[in-house]
């Protein structure tokens, strides 16, 4: 699968099917920490991806 991140901006090509869970624990990130997203559409934690999604993975923001 093609996952582009942000902060720092790249793409790298990841093997599935995986859980996002789990990219996400390869990846080294937090869950509660980033927001999947397939298409144009969230993935919750539990949601098989396979090799042919696109997934972006951005760093979930807060302020006040």
């Amino acid at each position: 699968m093609h996952v582009r991140l942000n902060h720092p901006a790249r793409t790298i090509e990841v093997k599935g099917p995986k859980r996002v869970k789990d990219l996400l624990r390869d990846l080294n990130l937090v869950a509660e920490a980033h927001l999947v997203i397939r298409g144009d559409e969230l993935a919750t934690e539990d949601e098989m991806l396979s090799d042919q999604d696109e997934i972006e993975i951005r760093p979930v923001i807060s302020g006040g």
